[in-house]
């Protein structure tokens, strides 16, 4: 058995974020240095997890012969494999007590490949693991499948990555699902055409991904989530191949591709998607805007959401969201505003926009603006608090790393709320979440939020909590982040929101999942799910019980096995 890595891509940590190489600057240790201390301890380099600390359980099962040049058993591959990059997933690295990893990893040149991996699955028991860019963020991509199968492969799409055809005229492109957001950006470029899909996963996640899980991109109005660019799907089941029709819309019935979208790798493959295009944006006009009121700054985001306007950025950032963005001090809330076109100026637009931010006691430099819509400041959108929350957002999970070695928590939640309620919504998840915080920490709670997504009827609320046991260890805090994921996902919904807008379910949300969703449409769901995965080998403990494997969620809900929240 090899230990050589079959990955083609550059080598990523294992143990936490990015590509193996990345490095803090010197500016980012700063800024990180001073938000822990405001939680009582100072920045300090521990020695990162290496791959020799590991000791791996040798592989359960054998794969096929005739496919075995495309199955790696390398414990690089293997712990790469073993989840995604949530806070538990990490701190579990840092504590040298990997997630259950998978037998073997599986890399299919082609779709004919999948098939046969899936055939030989279902004839062996053994369970598969989908996995694209492995960013999940809830227990997505985990091996943790219980202890009923053979074996555990996990699935990657990575040789998949091209755009097999583009079509100029009806700006569409259909794309492998493997491609990362970089590999399909630039292959798109040469036709004058880009998907502009940006969620904050990018670099590191793939158009498969993104279908499977609903992802949400950077757009906080109208194309908000990929569905919105999704033209047709093919997917490779267990029992066959769904290939939808592709069509810039249909009224036949209950839409297949809604069925794979959110599918989360339950169901099938998804190998390959045709996907809408636009033309690059050539205009662009942003704004930086201060609210000395937060709730009154939301107000001002309905009713811009509620305009008709339609801006690209939205997102609103509650004082305590600008410290750790770097782009306040605490005193005031800002709103992101920004418009792009790839046709027309925008200056009607955001002048109008700034009358409504000003009915509500928004502030904002004019002179900024103004060079933000000046063609020959084309970077003018970067700079400023604007840039700032752009870059702190980009580069936020390599700050991440670091901290969760000092035993540190910094987590996220994000869900979804009708206006109507999001006044109490915001003020009663903060309070439940910090009483928890404060009960398994005995440390002062620090929570803040910001809209990333706004529609007319209601925000999409997105949550960041930081926090440190009194005794600093990983241990202690992977402990009480168990509590406070716990209690984010019964506040959410207590309060009425979702479960997830645009994170997925997988394995740590779906407790909360089986309280939002009705149990008739669960039951649907796992009837379908039985029809195109009859022996349930596709991702086993992602939106249905494991241990429910021939006739779905039923009434009952079975332990779960062990993931995110065991060691």
């Amino acid at each position: 058995m090899s230990n050589a890595t079959l990955s083609r891509r550059p080598i990523r940590r294992f143990w936490g974020w990015g590509n193996d190489d990345a490095v803090l600057s010197a500016q980012e240790k700063s800024t990180l240095g001073m938000m822990l201390l405001a939680l009582g301890t100072a920045y300090t380099d521990h020695p990162v997890p290496q791959l020799a600390e590991f000791v791996l359980p040798t592989p359960r099962l054998v794969p096929p012969a005739a496919l075995a040049n495309q199955f790696s058993a390398s414990p690089l591959d293997r712990l790469n494999h073993a989840g995604g990059k949530s806070y538990a997933d990490c701190a579990r690295m840092w504590l040298r007590q990997a997630p259950p990893v998978p037998d073997w990893v599986a890399y299919p040149e082609n779709e004919l490949v999948i098939v046969d991996i899936l055939d030989w699955a279902q004839t062996h028991n053994v369970a598969v693991i989908p996995y694209g860019g492995g960013s999940s963020v809830c227990g997505g991509v985990e091996a943790a499948v219980g202890t009923s199968y053979a074996g555990v492969v996990s699935l990657d799409m990575e040789r998949l990555s091209r755009v097999l055809e583009v079509d100029p005229v009806s700006r569409a492109a259909r794309i492998q699902a493997g491609a990362l957001g970089p590999e399909l950006e630039s292959q798109l470029k040469p036709h004058g055409l880009t998907l502009r899909h940006f969620p904050q996963s990018f670099e590191f996640s793939t158009l498969g991904g993104w279908i499977a899980t609903r992802a949400g991109g950077h757009y906080a109005t109208q194309a908000t989530h990929i569905d919105d660019f999704v033209e047709s799907t093919r997917m490779v089941t267990p029992s066959g191949i769904l290939q939808t029709r592709r069509l810039p819309a249909s009224g036949a019935g209950p839409s297949p591709d809604r069925l794979v979208l959110g599918s989360e790798g339950t169901l099938g493959i998804v190998t390959e998607a045709w996907t809408r295009l636009q033309a690059p944006p050539r205009f662009r006009a942003s704004a930086a805007v201060k609210f000395v009121d937060y709730l009154q700054a939301a107000q001002c985001v309905r009713v811009l959401a509620q305009s008709g306007l339609n801006p690209s950025n939205c997102r609103l950032l509650d004082a305590a969201e600008t410290i750790s963005s770097g782009v306040g001090d605490g005193s005031h809330a800002i709103l992101v505003l920004g418009f792009e076109s790839a046709d027309h100026p925008l200056q009607p637009w955001m002048a109008r926009a700034l009358e409504l931010v000003a009915d509500y006691g928004g502030r904002f430099d004019a002179d900024a603006v103004a060079r933000s819509m000046d063609g020959a400041n084309t970077d003018e959108h970067r700079s400023g608090a604007a840039g700032a929350w752009r870059q702190a957002f980009l580069r936020m999970p390599y700050w991440r790393d670091p901290a969760v070695g000092m035993g540190v928590i910094m987590d996220t939640f994000e869900t979804a709320v009708t206006w109507d309620r999001f006044p109490d919504f915001y003020a009663n998840v903060k309070a439940d979440v910090a009483h928890t915080i404060e009960r398994v920490t005995g440390q002062e709670a620090w929570i803040s939020c910001r809209l990333t997504h706004v529609y007319p009827d209601g925000p999409a609320p997105y949550f960041t909590f930081v926090a440190r046991p009194a005794d600093g260890s990983v241990a202690s805090a992977l402990a009480a982040w168990r509590d406070i994921k716990l209690a984010a996902n019964a506040a959410i919904i207590d309060h009425g929101g979702t479960s997830t807008h645009h994170h997925a379910v997988g394995r740590d949300h779906r407790n909360a999942y089986e309280r939002e969703v009705d149990p008739l449409f669960r039951a649907m769901l796992a009837a379908a799910k039985h029809r195109v995965d009859p022996h349930g080998i596709l991702n086993p403990g992602v939106l249905f019980d494991p241990l429910h494997r021939t006739v779905g969620i039923t009434g009952a809900l079975a332990p779960r096995p062990k993931s995110q929240f065991s060691v």
